[in-house]
Protein backbone atom coordinates (compact mmCIF):
# COMPACT_ATOMS: atom_id res chain seq x y z
CA UNK A 1 0.00 0.00 0.00
CA UNK A 2 2.91 2.33 -0.67
CA UNK A 3 2.36 5.06 -3.16
CA UNK A 4 4.65 7.31 -5.12
CA UNK A 5 3.78 10.94 -5.59
CA UNK A 6 0.70 10.86 -3.37
CA UNK A 7 -0.20 10.27 0.24
CA UNK A 8 -0.44 6.64 1.33
CA UNK A 9 -3.87 5.31 2.17
CA UNK A 10 -4.62 5.04 5.87
CA UNK A 11 -7.89 3.21 6.47
CA UNK A 12 -9.71 4.20 9.65
CA UNK A 13 -12.21 1.48 10.57
CA UNK A 14 -14.91 3.31 12.51
CA UNK A 15 -18.14 2.51 14.31
CA UNK A 16 -19.68 1.88 17.68
CA UNK A 17 -18.45 -0.73 20.12
CA UNK A 18 -18.91 -4.33 18.96
CA UNK A 19 -19.27 -3.33 15.29
CA UNK A 20 -16.20 -5.44 14.51
CA UNK A 21 -13.58 -2.71 14.06
CA UNK A 22 -10.71 -4.78 15.43
CA UNK A 23 -11.66 -7.95 13.58
CA UNK A 24 -12.10 -6.38 10.17
CA UNK A 25 -9.22 -3.96 10.76
CA UNK A 26 -6.74 -6.75 11.48
CA UNK A 27 -7.94 -8.78 8.51
CA UNK A 28 -7.83 -5.79 6.16
CA UNK A 29 -4.33 -4.87 7.29
CA UNK A 30 -3.22 -8.45 6.69
CA UNK A 31 -4.74 -8.46 3.21
CA UNK A 32 -3.09 -5.13 2.38
CA UNK A 33 0.25 -6.00 3.98
CA UNK A 34 0.29 -2.94 6.24
CA UNK A 35 0.44 -2.38 10.00
CA UNK A 36 -2.68 -2.34 12.14
CA UNK A 37 -3.21 -0.29 15.26
CA UNK A 38 -6.03 -0.89 17.74
CA UNK A 39 -7.13 2.57 18.84
CA UNK A 40 -8.36 1.33 22.22
CA UNK A 41 -4.76 0.51 23.13
CA UNK A 42 -3.92 4.22 22.96
CA UNK A 43 -6.50 5.24 25.57
CA UNK A 44 -5.09 6.52 28.85
CA UNK A 45 -5.52 4.48 32.01
CA UNK A 46 -7.87 7.22 33.23
CA UNK A 47 -10.11 6.89 30.16
CA UNK A 48 -10.24 3.11 30.48
CA UNK A 49 -11.08 3.38 34.19
CA UNK A 50 -13.84 5.89 33.43
CA UNK A 51 -15.38 3.69 30.72
CA UNK A 52 -15.04 0.57 32.88
CA UNK A 53 -17.03 2.44 35.55
CA UNK A 54 -19.77 3.03 32.96
CA UNK A 55 -19.01 6.72 32.43
CA UNK A 56 -19.01 8.07 28.90
CA UNK A 57 -15.98 10.02 27.75
CA UNK A 58 -16.38 13.66 26.80
CA UNK A 59 -14.37 15.52 24.19
CA UNK A 60 -11.75 16.67 26.71
CA UNK A 61 -11.21 13.02 27.73
CA UNK A 62 -10.90 12.00 24.09
CA UNK A 63 -8.56 14.80 22.96
CA UNK A 64 -5.21 13.21 23.98
CA UNK A 65 -6.37 9.87 22.57
CA UNK A 66 -7.41 11.43 19.26
CA UNK A 67 -4.10 13.31 19.10
CA UNK A 68 -2.20 10.04 19.63
CA UNK A 69 -4.12 8.42 16.78
CA UNK A 70 -3.53 11.46 14.55
CA UNK A 71 0.17 11.18 15.42
CA UNK A 72 0.25 7.56 14.24
CA UNK A 73 -1.47 8.59 10.98
CA UNK A 74 1.01 11.44 10.55
CA UNK A 75 4.00 9.11 11.12
CA UNK A 76 2.71 6.58 8.57
CA UNK A 77 2.01 9.35 6.06
CA UNK A 78 5.44 10.96 6.47
CA UNK A 79 7.07 7.55 6.05
CA UNK A 80 5.12 7.07 2.81
CA UNK A 81 3.45 3.95 4.17
CA UNK A 82 -0.18 2.93 4.52
CA UNK A 83 -1.90 1.43 7.52
CA UNK A 84 -5.17 0.49 9.16
CA UNK A 85 -6.43 1.83 12.46
CA UNK A 86 -9.53 0.81 14.44
CA UNK A 87 -11.13 3.81 16.11
CA UNK A 88 -14.74 4.71 16.82
CA UNK A 89 -14.24 8.10 15.03
CA UNK A 90 -17.82 8.92 15.95
CA UNK A 91 -17.83 12.64 15.19
CA UNK A 92 -17.10 14.45 11.95
CA UNK A 93 -14.67 16.75 13.80
CA UNK A 94 -12.63 13.74 14.95
CA UNK A 95 -12.41 12.55 11.36
CA UNK A 96 -11.33 16.06 10.31
CA UNK A 97 -8.41 15.76 12.73
CA UNK A 98 -7.37 12.50 11.08
CA UNK A 99 -7.69 13.97 7.59
CA UNK A 100 -5.46 16.86 8.65
CA UNK A 101 -2.88 14.34 9.88
CA UNK A 102 -2.79 12.49 6.55
CA UNK A 103 -4.41 13.43 3.25
CA UNK A 104 -4.76 9.75 2.30
CA UNK A 105 -7.15 8.94 5.17
CA UNK A 106 -10.12 6.83 4.08
CA UNK A 107 -12.95 5.73 6.39
CA UNK A 108 -14.74 2.41 6.65
CA UNK A 109 -17.89 2.86 8.74
CA UNK A 110 -19.17 -0.41 10.15
CA UNK A 111 -22.85 0.40 10.66
CA UNK A 112 -24.61 -1.69 13.28
CA UNK A 113 -28.11 -1.41 14.71
CA UNK A 114 -28.43 -0.86 18.45
CA UNK A 115 -30.21 -4.14 19.15
CA UNK A 116 -27.40 -6.18 17.58
CA UNK A 117 -24.78 -4.08 19.36
CA UNK A 118 -26.49 -4.69 22.72
CA UNK A 119 -26.65 -8.42 22.07
CA UNK A 120 -22.97 -8.53 21.11
CA UNK A 121 -21.97 -6.46 24.15
CA UNK A 122 -23.86 -8.80 26.48
CA UNK A 123 -21.76 -11.72 25.18
CA UNK A 124 -18.44 -9.87 25.12
CA UNK A 125 -15.88 -10.68 27.80
CA UNK A 126 -12.72 -8.87 28.77
CA UNK A 127 -13.47 -5.44 27.31
CA UNK A 128 -13.95 -2.18 29.20
CA UNK A 129 -16.88 -0.95 27.08
CA UNK A 130 -20.13 -1.71 28.86
CA UNK A 131 -23.61 -2.04 27.41
CA UNK A 132 -24.71 1.11 29.23
CA UNK A 133 -22.22 3.17 27.19
CA UNK A 134 -23.70 2.08 23.87
CA UNK A 135 -26.46 4.70 24.05
CA UNK A 136 -23.87 7.47 24.41
CA UNK A 137 -22.01 6.17 21.37
CA UNK A 138 -25.17 6.16 19.26
CA UNK A 139 -26.04 9.65 20.53
CA UNK A 140 -22.57 10.86 19.47
CA UNK A 141 -22.32 8.97 16.16
CA UNK A 142 -22.29 11.15 13.05
CA UNK A 143 -22.31 8.84 10.00
CA UNK A 144 -20.03 9.60 7.08
CA UNK A 145 -21.11 12.70 5.20
CA UNK A 146 -21.25 13.24 1.47
CA UNK A 147 -17.75 14.09 0.35
CA UNK A 148 -15.95 12.12 3.08
CA UNK A 149 -13.69 9.54 1.46
CA UNK A 150 -14.97 6.21 2.63
CA UNK A 151 -17.60 3.54 2.59
CA UNK A 152 -20.38 2.43 4.94
CA UNK A 153 -21.10 -1.28 5.19
CA UNK A 154 -23.43 -3.39 7.30
CA UNK A 155 -21.34 -4.66 10.21
CA UNK A 156 -23.64 -7.68 10.52
CA UNK A 157 -22.99 -8.74 6.91
CA UNK A 158 -20.52 -11.42 5.82
CA UNK A 159 -16.99 -10.45 6.86
CA UNK A 160 -15.26 -11.62 3.68
CA UNK A 161 -17.85 -9.88 1.52
CA UNK A 162 -17.26 -6.64 3.43
CA UNK A 163 -13.50 -7.01 3.05
CA UNK A 164 -13.93 -7.53 -0.69
CA UNK A 165 -16.09 -4.38 -0.88
CA UNK A 166 -13.46 -2.36 0.96
CA UNK A 167 -10.61 -3.58 -1.22
CA UNK A 168 -12.59 -2.74 -4.35
CA UNK A 169 -13.45 0.71 -2.97
CA UNK A 170 -9.86 1.65 -2.09
CA UNK A 171 -8.35 0.14 -5.26
CA UNK A 172 -8.64 3.42 -7.24
CA UNK A 173 -6.65 5.21 -4.51
CA UNK A 174 -3.98 2.53 -4.62
CA UNK A 175 -3.69 2.34 -8.42
CA UNK A 176 -2.53 5.95 -8.70
CA UNK A 177 0.96 4.93 -7.59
Amino acid sequence: METSGRAPTIVVVMGVSTSGKTTIGRMLAQRLGVPFVEGDELHSAENIAKMTAGQALDDSDREPWLQALAGWIRERTHAGKGGVVACSALKHEYRDLFREAGPGVWFLHLALDQETARERTAHRAGHFMSAQLLDSQYDTLEPLRAGEQGLTVDAAADLDANLDLVQAAIAPFESDS
